[in-house]
């Protein structure tokens, strides 16, 4: 599977667009509250119904793949600009519930209370399991992976011989990225305290690049050279184990609108559907829900 980039870092630290706080961390809460107020604040920005912009909000996981989407949309329909915020995917949900964002992000399931909302399956995540290249380990059970973050498996020994306390890196509640984990791994199960916790898939996979003792968890979409992905019970994390339902964390990458869509939201929406985009989606690593046509294929 060919795997993407995330844009070249041009926000600190968390790959997220919150310029009105650009030097603070916050609570998921905390950030849910800001990009709400933020957008609320900012009646410009709220114009895909009516005007020429569209606010896109919430997973940090989909929002790099969404920012290549708009900048492709917005060559073709110059005038239109389609605004594309982080937040998580809680953040998303909670802001096209208020009418902040015509466009919500999530990449986990939506939850019972939360299917009011129209949702539009874009595209399919594998969910990887990522460690520093250095690691000698490349695959582990699931019941391992638990295992060590829920902290009862707290050194390598066990995989390596080598008593070194592992690090462990995840993302932060509210996130999809860590609800799609604790769904499909933890269960009911709490994550270790002792975790880092981090506000981005980004972050997560530099953290975990730079520490050869360290674990995480992150996008298939975004794994690059810095880190490796994990098989889990033997089975590699590539688009055909995938598609073949052998590797069993896949995640979907929702879109989310308050109401059924409409107008220049409905034709970014068909657009990021269409076959163009589609194959893009391939080419970034992720698996499209909709058929293309594979070039030399």
């Amino acid at each position: 599977m060919r795997q993407a980039e995330e844009k070249p870092e041009h926000r600190p630290g968390s790959g997220e667009k919150f310029p009105f706080f650009p030097l603070f961390k916050f609570s998921s809460g905390s950030i849910i509250f800001i990009l709400l107020v933020a957008l609320l604040l900012f009646p410009s920005c709220r114009q895909g119904k009516s005007g020429h912009t569209i606010v896109v909000a919430g997973s940090t996981s989909i929002q790099p793949f969404a920012d290549k989407w708009a900048e492709v949309f917005m060559e073709k329909r110059h005038g239109v600009v389609v605004d594309v915020q982080g937040g998580g995917s809680s953040a998303g949900i909670q802001a096209v519930r208020t009418g902040a964002a015509d466009i919500g992000m999530s990449s986990r399931e939506l939850r019972d209370d939360e299917k009011e909302l129209y949702e539009i399956e874009v595209a399919r995540d594998g969910l990887a399991i990522i460690v520093h290249p250095g690691n000698p380990v490349d695959s582990l059970t699931i019941e391992e992976v638990k295992s060590i973050f829920i902290g009862e498996i707290t050194t390598w020994e066990k995989f390596t011989g080598q008593k070194k306390a592992i690090t462990v890196v995840v993302r932060e509640e509210g996130s999809g990225t860590r609800g799609a984990f604790q769904e499909m791994v933890m269960g009911k199960s709490r994550i270790s305290r002792k975790a880092i916790v981090q506000d981005s898939n980004g972050t997560v996979r530099e953290i975990v690049s730079r520490d050869p003792n360290a674990i995480g968890f992150i996008s298939l979409g975004l794994v690059n050279e810095s880190v490796k992905a994990l098989a889990l019970n033997g089975v590699k994390p590539t688009e055909e184990a995938i598609l073949n339902r052998e590797y069993r964390l896949v995640r979907p990458f929702l879109f989310l609108t308050k109401e059924a869509p409409s107008g220049l939201v409905k034709e970014f929406i068909d657009f990021v559907l269409s076959e163009e985009i589609q194959e893009l989606i391939h080419k970034e690593g992720l698996i499209p829900v909709r058929p293309i046509t594979r070039s030399g294929g």
